[in-house]
């Protein structure tokens, strides 16, 4: 009586034990994606941006498409630049007005991928973009984009003043850039050369070529930061491409006027450019 007593209590224990162990497994199950949830919410709280790889780090190195279902749940954004490696959340993205959003160099658009971005600014555009100044404003290389966007005819493309420019798809949204395109050349070579506002566009060009060929070096650069502050958006690139100038020569120009770099007594060069200094052989007797 005692060993059958024995023996039915540990098989009621050894129930119990895996009833306990059922119970603690199907709660784990519940609750992972519970906790996906929090950890992924909370490295990117903590890392404002992460690649596939460092979130399913975090999460335990789950497969990537459980990461992309836990993702879509809290809304993420992937990256325009780097090839859309990064992702990060809605939330997290501080966008400007123009609906970006910078973090370490990792560029956000709250209008989606490169090429949907690339598409509402030259829609929403004034006068079109060049690949160039699409390019000042998005921080990444546009042309294979825009190409694209032409190809597919979400875009329109065509050479003005020998520069292409991609114009909305939208027939009479395109005519208003192009006409706003032209105005605004025109008024540029008005600018550039004030004291003959009846000089034809190639001859005021052909003029201020000329003028800055007499320029120094950082003449040259100040004047093109000068002339690219006039214009306003874009005038970099115009300028640049004016002149026959690296478009970071005239930003740094334009930047070294803003913030008032100048001085009298500074030299061409900064300090240490140019050739080294030779030493100067004299004649054996």
């Amino acid at each position: 009586m005692f060993i059958e007593y024995g023996i039915h209590n540990k098989s009621v224990m050894r129930t119990l034990a895996l009833t306990s162990d059922f119970f603690w497994a199907n709660n784990l199950i519940m609750n992972t994606p519970k906790y996906q949830l929090k950890a992924l919410r909370q490295f990117f709280s903590d890392h404002k941006v992460a690649t596939i790889d460092q979130l399913r780090a975090a999460l335990g190195d789950p497969a990537r498409c459980t990461v992309f279902r836990k993702l879509g749940e809290l809304q993420y954004l992937s990256s325009y630049s780097h090839r859309g490696k990064y992702y990060t959340l809605k939330s997290v993205a501080q966008f400007t007005e123009q609906g970006l959003w910078n973090f370490k160099s990792v560029w956000f658009s709250r209008f989606g991928n490169l090429m949907q971005t690339a598409e509402t600014f030259i829609h929403n555009s004034e006068a079109g973009y060049s690949a160039s100044e699409l390019q000042e404003i998005l921080q990444v290389k546009t042309k294979h984009a825009l190409v694209q966007l032409v190809r597919n005819n979400r875009l329109q493309r065509e050479p003005v003043d020998s520069v292409f420019v991609y114009l909305s798809a939208d027939a009479p949204a395109a005519n208003k850039q192009r006409k706003a395109r032209k105005s605004f050349l025109r008024q540029s070579s008005v600018d550039l050369i004030v004291s003959n506002p009846d000089l034809a566009t190639e001859e005021a060009k052909a003029l201020l070529i000329l003028f800055c060929s007499m320029l120094d070096e950082r003449q040259r650069r100040l004047y093109a930061g000068l002339e690219s502050l006039k214009l306003g958006h874009g005038g970099d690139a115009y300028i640049a491409s004016l002149l026959g100038l690296d478009p970071h020569t005239v930003a740094k120009g334009r930047n070294e006027l803003m913030n008032e770099e100048l001085s009298v007594d500074q030299g061409i060069r900064a300090k240490g450019a140019g050739r080294p200094l030779q030493e100067k052989k004299r004649l054996k007797s």
